[in-house]
């Protein structure tokens, strides 16, 4: 596993569901596809993403941290 953070390569958005899939080894398709069907069920999912798009670190402030 790797840590969690939102990747340079492979974002669609804010790379969000890049770097969950990244971190907890699923594909990201996968991945982006849970997140699209859980915004049709009731709850904070969207919200979720936008707290998630902020306290992720990007790929370089990650890699910065970890020298």
């Amino acid at each position: 596993m790797t840590g969690l953070y939102r990747p340079r390569n492979g974002r669609m958005i804010a790379g969000v569901c890049a770097g969950l899939a990244r971190r907890f080894g699923f594909s990201t398709g996968v991945v982006r596809v849970l997140a699209v069907v859980s915004c049709i069920l009731p709850g904070p999912q969207f919200v979720a993403y936008l707290i998630l798009w902020v306290m992720m670190p990007t790929e370089e402030k990650y890699a910065a941290s970890r020298h």
